[in-house]
């Protein structure tokens, strides 16, 4: 006889079975599985997500990349060439192992005031994007147009080019010194006093700086055929600078 739902297992395992006895083959062992099922399967449930957490976590840490670089493109669409030769090739070019290494590039990222502008839908998202990723200290370097530029300038992004490379790079502080381009960071406004009284004027305090770098001269960029210029602007919280150094070296070599 089979047990039934109402038999305990106890009950089940003290009685003979005639049926269990002359079973053989494949029904021996469907009943033995049914058996499994009905008596153990939240033990063996919970056996298998355990199994499966186990070997995840053992194939995330043998196949995880470490980021040599992050790096996002704001207002400016390359093709899948100048893609790979933004990214993957700087890893080549540094003799990085790409089973090992990565480079992160985001793409179709927008900023602009602009309504009119077909990509105004995306600002909003795109935002929230770079934002996350500078808390996460996940971006680097941007290549942008002068009007993401400007943003990242007016927020505080940028470093300081013209002492951050004097002090920590001075050979490539000289090479790049005629591409610094200088913009403006707001350090203080009033703008939430407007909000609550329209008859405010508005006043800000300002500093400038070289916070970019012209890449027209770059052979890389030059091969995007790009008909207003494209800036790249170091971002203050990187933790990988020396990596960044050798990746404004790559687009000039």
């Amino acid at each position: 006889m089979l047990p039934t739902q109402k038999q305990t297992k106890k009950e089940f395992q003290s009685e003979k079975h005639p049926f269990m006895q002359n079973l053989r083959g494949k029904a021996k062992l469907r009943f033995c599985l049914q058996y499994l099922w009905d008596y153990y399967k939240l033990p063996l449930a919970a056996a298998a997500i355990a199994l499966y957490i186990a070997l995840y976590a053992v194939y995330g840490h043998f196949t995880r990349k470490d980021t040599a670089l992050y790096a996002a493109l704001v207002n400016v669409a390359v093709g899948e060439t100048l893609t790979e030769e933004l990214s993957a090739r700087f890893l080549t070019a540094q003799n990085l192992n790409p089973d090992a290494n990565a480079f992160r590039l985001y793409s179709g990222l927008y900023l602009t005031d602009d309504e009119n502008n077909i990509y105004h839908g995306y600002t909003y998202a795109s935002r929230l994007k770079i934002l996350a990723s500078i808390d996460a200290e996940q971006l680097d370097v941007a290549l942008m147009d002068r009007e993401a530029f400007n943003a990242f300038s007016q927020n505080g992004y940028l470093y300081n080019l013209d002492e951050l490379l004097a002090e920590e790079a001075p050979a490539l502080h000289r090479q790049l010194a005629p591409y610094f381009v200088t913009n403006t960071v707001i350090l203080e406004d009033n703008s939430e006093d407007l909000l609550l009284d329209g008859s405010a004027i508005y006043h800000t305090e300002t500093e400038e700086y070289p916070m970019g770098l012209d890449l027209s001269d770059s052979p890389l960029i030059q091969k995007g055929g790009f008909q207003e210029p494209v800036y790249l602007g170091i971002i203050k919280n990187s933790p990988r600078m020396h990596t960044v150094f050798d990746y404004l070296e790559y687009l000039f070599v």
